[in-house]
């Protein structure tokens, strides 16, 4: 990852992919943990044991740690707690299958906040996107046994939360140090997990095998290593693509909700999640094929 050569984009791809494959793994693993480990708990459990990996990892590099480093970590932090707090609480609630999904909206908020906060415009085929997402989301809330649920409605503040930090990763960071913006950033989410574990009662907790691998897997594959691996390798290619690459998230949790917790939707809900999965990659092909144009002409 420290090399100064630029790597085969075939090896750049395929890392990006496997990233998405251990982030549709954690929404199995989350769901196995939930049962047992309460949701503000196993978010503490997950970013304490990877602020200690990250610490093991940054050991040489700590002499480098500044105070601007924390604050920007901090801040990120922040953001990325909220995300995963509001994760837990969402997959808690319904099923991986549609949190999958519904969590692939931050694509679309993404241009949404832009425009409210900065003012850039939205572009005719994000609002088109949207307009079909709010129909798949309809169709879910009709298609379902219990409806748009409340864990459906946490998974869709989680798609934002998600827009939100990356957002705030794009405006704060500048040229720090990965690995100690990650430690920062580990610290923070555990600390503000830790919060919520003294605000929200805790019933009786009995960490069973299964439930302490789900804390492992969690920590050390979608946080430490997809992290550390998305910051070395995604430089290498636009945001689009990357963004079409990350559409396969909810792909692997589906795969998962089907054939390891034997999950079955609906033909309607099956129909609204395929339009929800359309609405977030027209656009982001859209951009593509007008990225790739540009390169030609300008070639």
């Amino acid at each position: 990852m420290n090399s100064p050569h630029k790597p085969a984009m075939g090896q750049v791809y395929f890392v990006l992919i496997l990233t998405t494959f251990f982030w549709g793994g954690s929404f199995l693993f989350t769901k196995i943990g939930l049962r047992e480990i309460p949701p503000q708990l196993f978010v503490l459990l997950r970013f304490s044991l990877a602020t200690l990996i990250m610490l093991l990892i940054s050991g040489p590099r700590l002499k480098r740690l500044n105070r601007r480093t924390v604050r920007r970590g901090a801040t990120v932090g922040v953001t990325l707690g909220l995300t995963n707090i509001s994760f837990v609480f969402g997959v808690q609630g319904t099923s991986i299958s549609r949190a999958g999904i519904l969590n692939n909206l931050f694509v679309l908020f993404i241009p949404l906040l832009v425009k409210i906060f900065w003012g850039e415009r939205i572009g005719r085929i994000n609002l088109a996107g949207i307009v079909m997402a709010s129909a798949g989301i309809w169709l879910l809330a009709t298609g379902g046994s219990e409806g748009f649920n409340r864990g459906d409605l946490i998974s869709t503040i989680c798609a934002l939360m998600i827009a939100c930090q990356i957002i705030t990763v794009s405006k704060v960071l500048k040229d720090d140090d990965v690995y100690l913006v990650s430690l920062v950033q580990f610290a923070t989410v555990a600390l503000l997990a830790g919060c919520f574990v003294l605000m929200l009662p805790l019933p009786h907790v009995a960490l069973s095998s299964p439930a302490i691998l789900s804390v492992a897997y969690c920590a050390l594959f979608p946080t430490v290593f997809c992290f550390t691996i998305q910051n070395a390798y995604q430089r290498y290619v636009t945001a689009t693509r990357a963004g079409l690459i990350y559409t396969l998230d909810p792909v692997w949790s589906l795969i998962a909700g089907f054939f390891v917790l034997g999950e079955r939707l609906s033909a309607r809900e099956w129909l609204g999640c395929g339009i929800i999965f359309m609405a977030v990659v027209i656009p982001l092909g859209v951009r593509y094929l007008t990225e790739r144009r540009i390169v030609r002409r300008y070639a």
